[in-house]
């Protein structure tokens, strides 16, 4: 029992270190579109 929830406690830490990479990687490519709508508009 203790190890189930062991592994269950890395599994969601692994993921929400994914998911936290992917939003931030999201991110990045949105302040990257904005910088090219911009350049475009000068």
């Amino acid at each position: 029992m203790k190890r189930g929830m062991l592994l269950g406690l890395a599994l969601l830490l692994a993921l929400s270190t994914m998911a936290c990479n992917t939003v931030r990687g999201v991110g990045r490519d949105i302040e990257a579109s904005g910088r090219a709508i911009q350049k475009a508009t000068h």
